[in-house]
């Protein structure tokens, strides 16, 4: 297998694709000749011509009314929106028309189409450039939501997204392009080469949508969270010395409720980690599942790590990233209880 960071992984998975389906196309704000701001659509326009790898006005709402009609007519468009900050102008075609379109038609059209787009903080990108939209999604009947961790997911993740039948958004943890991230911003990077998950297999493989990943199994407490945020609880639970299991979603929609129900149940206690502000937050979801359906397995209240309920700053970044110092905080509170 080769060794690749998640950006590499996300552009085998779109290589790998396009060799096999000559309907998937390509399309986005410079995904075509400059192979993409974070350069994961590099060398596809040069491999498989400006039909099917192409750059769009800068238009996010051109960019998905286009993919829809192209989905209708039986291609397969993978849209990348530059920056999930600027997902907003095409929202209302997201949801009137790419989440809707198997209800309206009772079946008989799809839309299988994927929206790619960097994600969350960490990067120094200011108010809109860092932004964690989730949960807007997640809300929205008929969508599917994918945020991977790793480069082996990534490209597995997104294969199976292109070769579903209905619409994924599937939102790409810039933080975490060239290498895992455990909250610790003064320290140095650590790249992907020294992690195992970036060993990735050249070809065809996919991970199943819906299906949550254990990263550390534990007995004490169970942490669920995605993205960035995996690296961050796992570092935090070491650092603290806690016995908990680190559940990586990522599918946040469906939600693997088997897997969450099954391990709180087993450590009676659950933390629930995110990067996007705190309120509505799809955190708030997970925390309202696990009341739901496992009350009388749990010891302590449910709690929530996130970011503030204020715009991404920018001078204040490790401010609001939710990193180890409020990661040992609600580590204390949830084994307090």
């Amino acid at each position: 297998m080769a060794v690749m960071n998640m950006i590499q992984a996300i552009n085998s998975a779109h290589k790998v694709m396009m060799d096999r389906d000559p309907d998937m196309v390509v399309m986005g704000e410079d995904v075509g000749y400059f192979g993409g701001v974070f350069r994961a659509t590099e060398g596809l326009q040069r491999e498989f011509g400006k039909t099917r790898a192409f750059d769009t006005p800068i238009s996010e709402c051109g960019i998905i009314a286009i993919a829809v009609g192209m989905a209708a007519y039986g291609l397969k468009p993978v849209a990348e929106i530059q920056f999930a900050d600027y997902i907003y102008p095409g929202y209302d075609q997201i949801v009137s028309e790419v989440a809707k379109m198997r209800y309206r038609t009772a079946g008989e059209w799809t839309m299988p189409m994927v929206i790619r787009s960097p994600y969350g903080g960490g990067i120094f990108g200011g108010q809109t450039h860092s932004q964690s939209p989730e949960a807007l999604f997640t809300h929205v009947a008929g969508l599917k939501t994918v945020i991977p961790s790793n480069p082996r997911d990534a490209k597995g993740l997104l294969i199976a997204a292109i070769e579903d039948p209905d619409p994924v958004v599937f939102f790409e943890p810039k933080r975490i392009y060239n290498g895992p991230f455990d909250g610790h911003h003064d320290r140095p990077v650590t790249p992907w080469a020294k992690h195992a998950a970036s060993e990735v297999p050249d070809g065809h493989y996919t991970v199943p949508l819906g299906k949550a990943a254990i990263v550390r199994p534990g007995e004490a407490l169970t942490v669920l969270t995605y993205g960035t945020m995996v690296h961050v609880a796992l570092a935090a639970v070491e650092e603290n010395g806690v016995d908990a299991e680190v559940i990586d979603l990522r599918t946040l929609w469906p939600v693997d409720i088997a897997a969450i129900e099954q391990s709180v149940e087993k450590t009676g206690r659950c933390l629930v980690v995110q990067e996007a502000t705190r309120t509505s937050g799809f955190g708030a979801e997970l925390s309202a599942l696990v009341q739901e359906r496992c009350f009388y397995h749990l010891e302590a209240p449910v709690v929530r790590v996130a970011g503030w309920d204020t715009p991404y700053p920018h001078a204040y970044e490790w401010a609001y990233f939710p990193g180890p110092v409020r990661m040992k905080k609600a580590l204390e509170k949830v084994m307090a209880d």
